[in-house]
Parts: structure tokens; sequence; C-alpha cells
């Protein structure tokens, strides 16, 4: 898997408090170009919070991102999130619309293709992860697996640069959750610069570059995905004997 060290995510010393708890204590952290970044940690341990950081869904108390070398503030946010797609634990599509106008919707009232352009990349993405078929369906006839998948497809129709995903599987039933890692790992191979919270640790190991365990809202170890089979910290011991 090639990784160039680009730093195209840059986070220094993030902090988030909500009231008296703080969420994220000086978190530091850099993705770089091509690179493929797990997230992995208990629950409550501030990793979905840290990914939301960086589009900005959560306002850190302190410290900076930077997505390619742009600052992610107020200022710049719109244009930083055209160029990062994130999908949620839970597909947010729009019920009464279809799949390929969920796709497209956003592309062409952006601006950004014509709508005979965006319905062309829609069908195209579609057939890559093998729902065409379901173009003109709704997202209630969908299995939760499909709707994932629609998920991923509007979110790559926008053609960003990096993909946030934000434990795309824990919502699924076992069944359905290897059709949605297909999808992400067939991304791997591409080169997409990803940051993946998942509770899936075979899959991290699999196609991480990077794999960061989090705990108590910092970074307790970090490495390339050997750590998880030699882990040094006795936090991410113990986490790895309860979830292997």
């Amino acid at each position: 898997m090639e990784n160039t060290n680009v730093p195209v995510i840059s986070a220094k010393d993030l902090n988030l408090w909500y009231g008296d708890f703080k969420a994220l204590k000086s978190i530091s952290l850099d993705v770089g170009e091509r690179e493929i970044t797990a997230l992995i940690g208990p629950s409550g341990c501030g990793k979905s919070t840290f990914l939301r950081c960086l589009n900005r869904l959560e306002i850190p108390t302190g410290g900076s991102i930077k997505f390619e070398g742009i600052e992610v503030d107020d200022a710049h946010i719109d244009a930083v999130r055209q160029k990062m797609g994130m999908v949620f634990q839970h597909f947010n599509l729009f019920p009464h619309l279809t799949i390929k106008k969920n796709i497209t919707l956003a592309p062409v009232k952006l601006g950004l293709m014509t709508k005979e352009e965006a319905d062309a990349e829609a069908m195209r993405l579609l057939e890559r992860v093998g729902l065409a078929d379901k173009a003109d369906s709704y997202p209630p006839q969908l299995s939760g697996g499909q709707k994932q998948r629609i998920a991923i497809v509007r979110a790559l129709a926008m053609k960003p640069d990096v993909m946030l995903f934000d434990e795309p599987t824990s919502a699924l039933d076992p069944e359905l959750v290897g059709e949605v890692l297909n999808v992400m790992r067939s991304l791997a191979k591409e080169g997409m610069t990803m940051v993946c919270v998942t509770h899936e640790i075979g899959f991290a190991r699999e196609v991480a570059d990077q794999i960061v365990f989090m705990d108590g809202g910092v970074v307790v170890e970090k490495g390339g995905p050997d750590i998880i089979d030699h882990p040094t910290e006795p936090r991410f011991k113990d986490f790895l004997q309860h979830v292997l």
C-alpha cells in the first residue's frame, strides 16, 4: 500500500470540553496521503468525537486541524467538507428520494456537475458496489448493508480526497458487515485516504497503515498494524484480550 507521508490531515493538541468533562485531551495526529488510519478503542473513548472534529461537526475547544494545508475553521469549512466525505453509523439517506437522487442531489446543488453528469457518475458508482438495479428504489426498500453502500457512494459522488468512516458497520446485522467492508477494502486498494472509526479489529489489521488506540480521550498507542499483535501499553493489551 503506497504511503507518501504527505500530511493530508494534521491535528495538533486537540482538546474538547463538554461542560466539566474533557472528551479529548491534547490529541495530535497526522494522516498521510493515501494512508488508511484506523481509530480503535472502547465505547466512549473519544474516537468518534475526534473524527467529527476533523470536519467540524464537533467544534474543538483548543488546538488546530489542517486539511491539505488549510486551517479547518468556520471560514474554510464549506470547502473542506466538499473534499472530505463522511459515512455515518446510521446511513442518513433521504427516505423520500430515490437512491439515484440521494446520490446526485449534492453535486448538482453545489454546481459541481450537471444533472446528466451526476446521473452518469451515480450509475457508475452504483455499478461498482453492485447496486445499479436499485437506482430507482427508495431507502426503506433496502437492507442495512445496501443502505450503507449507498451512503458510501453518495460520499464518493462528491469526488473527495479523504473519506471519514464513523463505525460504518456497527448498526448492521453481522451477515451484512462483509459487503460494506468489501467496498472499503476496494477504496483502500485504490489509494483513497481514509480515517475509520471501527470495532472490526481484523479489518483494521488487514487494511490500515496506521492503528490508533484511544482511551479516556487520549491516544494511548499508535503505530503500524503489527501493534495489534505486539501491543506495548498495558491498557491496549487489556482491550485486545477482550475483543480478539
